[in-house]
């Protein structure tokens, strides 16, 4: 049992439905996952791709909390999508659980928001913010994006783990900061590029709200190849 937008649900998968393909099937719209630990700036990413890709593509958006609903109703607030788009999660458990271990809660909301929106193209899946080790189920998600911040140590990608390393796209974000908190962002971004070898890393900032624009481009791309495979 979960809570969707305060409501109870209960899924119940069916055991001879296969999983979602890792590729696009032409029966349903991408699912981008985006995790990372708390304070990275997940929800400030998420508003910022409604605000860039609204007008391109029908959006959906599910959020994850343990017992609130607090990013979803950020994302309300600042109008960046229709709030009918936006679906939150309450999964009563730690991040991870909900996004790997037992995605029912999520595969719950983001199905039903596709069929009830009937135009959705991309869904984007918020996690909770968790640990470096915090990656999403496949069987949920068919690209994910994970993203640290500055304040958070320029030691961290070093460190690695599954998140910075396994990741489809890896932001690091708060590059403003970084003179505040001592990073060294160029640091930061070759210990990146070592641990993920040809796997794309974005270095941003998302203070003035706005996509950046290679995470824009990234997940247009990632878009586009779903609907032509």
């Amino acid at each position: 049992m979960h809570l969707i937008d305060g409501v109870p649900h209960q899924h119940l998968p069916d055991p001879h439905q296969p999983a979602p393909h890792g590729h696009g099937d032409g029966h349903r719209p991408i699912r981008i996952g985006i995790g990372g630990p708390v304070g990275s700036g997940k929800t400030a990413l998420v508003a910022s791709l409604c605000r860039a890709l609204a007008g391109e593509l029908g959006l959906a958006v599910v959020t994850n909390d343990i017992y609130t609903t607090e990013d979803a109703d950020h994302l309300r607030r600042t109008g960046v999508i229709d709030e009918r788009r936006i679906v939150a999660v309450e999964t009563g458990c730690c991040p991870h659980t909900a996004i790997r271990d037992d995605i029912s809660a999520n595969l719950d909301a983001v199905e039903r928001l596709e069929q009830d929106l009937g135009d959705v193209q991309l869904s984007l899946i918020e996690s909770g913010g968790d640990n470096l080790t915090a990656i999403f189920s496949r069987g949920l998600i068919d690209r994910q994006i994970f993203v640290l911040d500055t304040a958070g140590g320029d030691d961290v990608p070093r460190k690695g783990g599954p998140g910075v390393r396994d990741a489809d796209l890896l932001v690091i974000n708060k590059t403003d900061l970084a003179p505040y908190v001592g990073a060294d962002i160029a640091l930061m971004e070759s210990d990146a590029r070592a641990r993920r070898g040809d796997k794309p890393v974005a270095m941003t900032s998302l203070a003035d709200g706005v996509a950046p624009p290679q995470v824009a481009a990234w997940v247009r791309e990632q878009v586009a190849a779903w609907q032509h495979v």
